[in-house]
């Protein structure tokens, strides 16, 4: 090297090892020579563009142990080089659809007097959850890849783990008391207007809200209590527990993994309460005499089966293939199907083969349903 890259050399490993290293355009190549005798266990990193950091392979700065990271790099579906237009027009047009559906599937049920029971009420909740869902992850996956700016906050690095796990634990709560609501009218249909009560639907969905609430900010806490030094690569399009532990530099990860583990046993007691239920269902089904009130039987619950079977089996996966092995691009396939796909999927599901939702989409498209009686009715119950 010359004169100048020895003087840089030298100038620089007489720094104290516990500060940064600073680099500028200037003497970007020198200091790549400088990062071939430093330390190779510490962090490397070199934030040419802090708006919207890459981290380049050959370009480094030496972080130390006690600095804060101030962003992540979401890298799933990415490339630097150009901007993603193909994945940012599909996931825009998921979450368009996931929007129309679930906003026409709560507004239908909402001024259709003839959906106002149990189980579009919990239909209606989901809907909600699965909009929260869905938009706390795409329209910031869209807009990196279409700015080429993959980074986010800190802070917005939080706000999306706990809306993730707060709108997906809530949809399953959710499911599992649909379960009950199908379970109560199928098997006990004389006593269902006691047994499904509105006061008893509403303590339901507060309940679902208050625990989701409450584990999504224990996860949450945890996650981020984790120590995460300088700027972190995150190979996904959004921040998720199991690439931020993979990140993290902190020995502590075992706890986050614990809670895990303990959320997807709880997670598992759900799907088991479900299947119970539709374990009595069907077997009651199966002694209806009329083949037309088998098919309706049918056409209510296999629909909802078929959402929670989608939901958790991508969930599970999404969540404990990082965990047991090295990550891959089939997490990111997951990870859509988990977070993208199945809110947008919902409404499809529910509403294809209801003759009642079709027939409230009819009276909203007619304009019957937009009347100042309907709106009334739904604001008072």
């Amino acid at each position: 090297m010359g004169q100048m890259n020895d003087s840089f050399i030298g100038e620089n490993l007489l720094l104290n090892p516990h500060h940064s290293y600073a680099c500028t355009d200037t003497h970007r190549n020198t200091f790549i020579d400088v990062c071939s005798v430093l330390d190779r266990n510490a962090w490397y990193a070199c934030p040419f563009n802090h708006t919207c950091p890459f981290l380049l392979q050959n370009d480094c700065l030496r972080m130390s142990n006690n600095s804060m990271v101030t962003e992540f790099l979401l890298l799933g579906f990415s490339d630097s080089r150009s901007p993603q237009l193909l994945p940012a027009v599909i996931f825009t047009a998921i979450y368009l659809a996931a929007l129309v559906g679930n906003g026409l599937v709560m507004t239908i049920t909402s001024l259709d007097p003839g959906l106002h029971s149990p189980m579009y009420f919990f239909l209606r909740n989901l809907s909600l959850f699965d909009i929260c869902l869905i938009s706390a992850v795409v329209p910031k996956a869209v807009a990196n890849w279409i700015t080429r700016c993959h980074s986010i906050s800190f802070l917005g690095c939080v706000a999306q783990v706990f809306l993730v796990l707060f709108s997906a634990d809530t949809g399953l709560c959710l499911l599992t008391a649909m379960s009950m609501d199908r379970y109560a009218a199928i098997c006990h249909p004389l006593h269902y207007e006691a047994i499904m009560s509105r006061d008893t639907c509403v303590q339901m969905a507060t309940l679902s809200w208050l625990s989701s609430g409450f584990v999504s900010a224990i996860h949450t806490v945890s996650t981020f209590s984790l120590s995460y030094c300088g700027f972190h690569e995150i190979q996904q399009f959004f921040c998720d527990i199991p690439q931020l532990l993979a990140v993290s530099s902190s020995k502590r990860v075992t706890a986050e993994i614990v809670l895990i583990i303990i959320n997807v046993f709880l997670d598992t007691g759900c799907f088991a309460g479900i299947v119970v239920s539709y374990v009595f269902i069907f077997s009651t089904v199966r002694r209806i005499p009329s083949t037309a009130g088998r098919a309706k039987a049918y056409s209510t619950c296999l629909p909802h089966l078929a959402v929670v079977v989608l939901f958790l089996s991508t969930g599970f996966c999404a969540y404990l293939k990082p965990l047991l092995g090295s990550s891959s691009s089939t997490d990111l396939v997951l990870s859509a199907f988990y977070v993208v796909l199945s809110p947008s999927l919902n409404p499809v599901i529910y509403s294809l083969r209801n003759k009642a939702m079709k027939a409230g989409l009819e009276k909203l498209v007619t304009g019957k349903l937009l009347t100042k009686q309907h709106v009334l009715l739904f604001l008072q119950e």
